[in-house]
């Protein structure tokens, strides 16, 4: 098994100016599309609210994920608090709409990584990472002189600067992007992102000139590439078919995606009659065959149907 990029980048002493590069972006912050242009180094906050150091809500060795992700000991997951999107239907609104968490030190941040990894983790799992992007990088530093040495997943919402991406560059080998809407309209009552689909498209383009189609050992297990999510949505407000058109025209017909059912009313959801039901049956399936119609045959294969029948 070949080891992660991120290593080689460490041994050449170029992981410490990415490392720098990150956090000056926080002086002036544009880590994301939302370009708040706060000085998060001195304690402002912009749409995120989250200052100079990262807040995490909990880890874990997480059995959930995708298949090529928790192969037999799981997804060294850890997730941040708040977020650079806050859909109005998080399912975990506690951690990113009400910011539940506690503040760590790059050297603790380094310590769970170690920690996840010496269990047995097959990889390092960041969930929300845009907003925490140098302090993930200043854990990264520390935990790499302490022997880290499993892949590293960048589990986004998608709605990332390619500025950032390409920090990025060399350090993570898996992107897993979600790309959740494309008409603007439906980003824009959601998640008051209405260049969301701009954005992801940039941004998948990246991730993908980076690291190329998912690739994996001889066990099935992830260690280098692309994996897309897409939630299907009530009354097709997710924009499935034309999602895997450009997933199979733009990106590649290879690309490994994850058309996820789990889809239910959270948070403000109940509020809205467009999407305050679970999907049905039909509109999952159709989902399938709009991603096989695109030319998709890299659908990860778990189908956790929860929704309802007709």
């Amino acid at each position: 098994m070949s080891e992660p990029s991120y290593l080689r980048l460490y041994r050449e002493g170029k992981l410490k100016d990415r490392v720098d590069q990150a956090v000056h972006l926080m002086g002036d912050c544009r880590l994301c599309p939302r370009e708040c242009a706060v000085d998060r180094l001195s304690g402002e906050t912009g749409f995120c609210r989250i200052r100079r150091k990262a807040k995490v809500a909990s880890y874990n060795a997480h059995f959930g994920e995708e298949s090529p992700l928790i192969g037999r000991s799981g997804s060294g997951t850890i997730f941040f608090s708040s977020c650079n999107l806050l859909c109005s239907f998080c399912q975990n609104y506690d951690i990113s709409h009400l910011a539940e968490g506690v503040e760590v030190e790059p050297e603790q941040l380094a310590k769970i990584m170690i920690h996840l990894a010496r269990g047995g983790c097959h990889n390092i799992n960041f969930v929300t990472p845009t907003h925490v992007v140098p302090q993930i990088l200043e854990g990264l530093h520390i935990a790499v002189e302490h022997g880290l040495d499993v892949p590293l997943v960048y589990n986004t919402g998608g709605y990332d600067n390619v500025e950032t991406l390409k920090i990025l560059d060399g350090i993570f080998d898996i992107y897993m992007p979600d790309f959740k809407f494309w008409d603007q309209k439906w980003a824009k009552k959601f998640c008051n992102a209405s260049n969301y689909r701009e954005k992801a498209i940039e941004a998948l383009k990246e991730m993908h000139r980076q690291v190329g189609d998912l690739e994996m050992d001889e066990e099935g297990i992830a260690i280098k590439g692309l994996l897309v999510r897409h939630l299907v949505m009530p009354n097709n407000v997710a924009g499935t078919e034309e999602v895997m058109k450009f997933l199979a025209e733009e990106i590649s017909v290879n690309t490994y995606v994850n058309v996820m059912n789990q889809y239910r009313p959270c948070y403000k959801a109940t509020d809205s009659m467009i999407i305050n039901r679970r999907i049905t049956t039909g509109e999952f399936h159709a989902a399938i065959d709009l991603a096989q119609k695109a030319g998709l045959k890299r659908l990860d294969p778990r189908v956790r149907f929860v929704g309802v029948l007709y």
